[in-house]
């Protein structure tokens, strides 16, 4: 599993989430991440957004069973508004993280975020299946977005675990 690359601003690290419609997963992974990140007493150094490659939602809430699913399980989805990714978040943020395959194309297209490090799949961070696709649960029923929420529950403690290591993020430097 790679660690995460070094803060473009020292002591601060921005992390974004990309997946189609900016409605389901990265909207799901930003609320749990930021959850984490609070809960780690990172949140004044460790800041997470956000977008889809698409623009069909933007400045809507996230999808009403992703927010039921969230708020089942102990998190606050009501802040969310959809947004649409652009290329400027390629070196606005310290790490790009899309959902799938075909958003990690997206977001790469002409070599923009192709083979750089700051920009990889969301679960290369997974302990269980590494690079896997974070699949898109908005087309299937309540367990799509159950399995969702347990794939970006564990992800998001191994970044947490990983901005922990960053030195002036998690890290005190001396």
């Amino acid at each position: 599993m790679p660690g995460l690359p070094q803060p473009r601003t020292p002591g601060r690290y921005r992390i974004a989430l990309v997946c189609l419609g900016n409605i389901c997963r990265s909207p799901m992974a930003d609320v749990v991440l930021s959850a984490r990140i609070a809960d780690a007493g990172l949140d004044d150094r460790v800041e997470v957004a956000s977008s889809g490659t698409g623009g069909w939602h933007v400045g809507d809430p996230m999808d009403r069973r992703a927010a039921a699913t969230l708020a089942a399980a102990g998190y606050d989805p009501s802040r969310h508004r959809a947004q649409q990714y652009d290329d400027s978040w390629l070196g606005a943020f310290d790490l790009v993280l899309a959902m799938d395959d075909s958003n990690l194309s997206d977001i790469s297209v002409g070599g923009i975020g192709g083979g750089d490090d700051r920009v990889r799949l969301f679960r290369d961070f997974d302990p269980v299946d590494t690079g896997g696709e974070v699949p898109d649960p908005y087309y299937g029923g309540p367990a799509g977005f159950e399995e969702v929420l347990t794939m970006v529950e564990r992800t998001a403690a191994t970044i947490v675990a990983e901005l922990h290591r960053l030195p002036g993020v998690g890290v005190a430097v001396r």
